[in-house]
């Protein structure tokens, strides 16, 4: 049997639409559509401010639901009083199949380039390459990652600059990467990428077994899965260090995880931080300053920042 999922839908005047799209996506961990459009970028070009957009974010039809429901509510409430204007009707759930969901989206994703030799394929998509270019084929079934979200695509950036040692590493000394650790790893975009890349050991962590089943699916399709591992193993529990660490999560996750995150990067490594509403960048600058971090100058795209540091050798 399908289990279904809860679509949660927000009527919003466009002009609320990018807040209101960041706090879904932080309180679900999916991405949004937005006026039955995929946006796992939130743009919102085109939206007339005058008018209203149905925000539409997906959540499990379980016991967590009527909680979930709750912090929506009293978000749209804050927002209103903050937002002379801006007034909102009561979210509204309607019960689709897991397997629907997964696939309604499918029109909207399209191959995309990161970076100079990155190119992001779905699986159902046809592409023809140019010379050099590194093709990440995706399919990311029901777990968040297609990586056209700014977050992922600061972090595969980056991901490119240092295997590549160009743009702002031309100029750091830093060993070669053997190993990476993908922190939330969802589709196992990062950790693809970082193989194609040159990287030979790729560990991938997920608290979620769906994301983990994708994750170790698509690395299987691109050829990696003898140097990719992805695991639902706790953070805390894992041994080792890594050149370069990579953590796509929530900012105050980044914050409470900052001593473990830490403890796995080795000396002279990166470790890439993403996820991290601009808003927010104090908060997670904070979690890290009692750590022996040299701080590169953060990469933003749009409300979403990226901050890569260097642990001292």
């Amino acid at each position: 049997m399908i289990e279904p999922c809860a679509e949660v839908t927000c009527l919003a005047p466009a002009a609320a639409v990018d807040l209101l799209s960041s706090y879904l996506v932080e309180l679900s961990g999916v991405g949004v559509c937005t006026e039955n459009r995929e946006v796992d970028t939130f743009t919102t070009e085109g939206l007339d401010d005058g008018r209203e957009a149905a925000v539409k974010s997906y959540f499990p039809a379980d016991d967590t639901l009527a909680l979930h429901l709750e912090q929506i509510t009293l978000y749209l409430t804050e927002l209103s009083a903050a937002n002379p204007g801006w007034t909102f009707a009561p979210p509204v759930v309607t019960l689709i199949r897991q397997e629907e969901w997964a696939h309604t989206w499918k029109e909207h994703f399209k191959p995309f380039r990161v970076g100079k030799q990155l190119v992001v394929k779905p699986t159902w998509e046809e592409y023809e390459g140019r010379e050099g270019d590194l093709i990440l084929e995706i399919d990311p079934g029901m777990a968040f990652g297609t990586g056209s979200h700014e977050t992922t695509k600061l972090c595969l950036e980056a991901l490119e600059g240092i295997c590549r040692r160009s743009g702002e590493f031309a100029t750091v000394a830093y060993p070669s990467p053997l190993a990476c650790l993908d922190v939330g790893t969802g589709s196992g975009i990062l950790g693809i990428g970082a193989v194609k890349l040159g990287i030979p050991t790729v560990v991938g962590l997920d608290i979620d077994p769906e994301a983990v089943k994708v994750a170790a699916e698509n690395a299987e399709l691109n050829g990696v899965a003898d140097r990719m591992s992805v695991s639902t193993t706790p953070l805390e529990q894992l041994r080792g260090t890594f050149q370069v660490v990579v953590a796509n999560i929530l900012a105050e996750d980044l914050a409470r995880m900052a001593s473990t995150l830490v403890e796995r990067l080795a000396p002279g490594g990166f470790l890439i931080l993403s996820g991290i509403l601009v808003v927010k960048e104090p908060l997670v600058l904070a979690g890290f300053a009692p750590f022996p971090l040299l701080l590169l100058p953060p990469s933003r795209d749009g409300e979403w920042s990226s901050l890569v540091y260097q642990r001292a050798a």
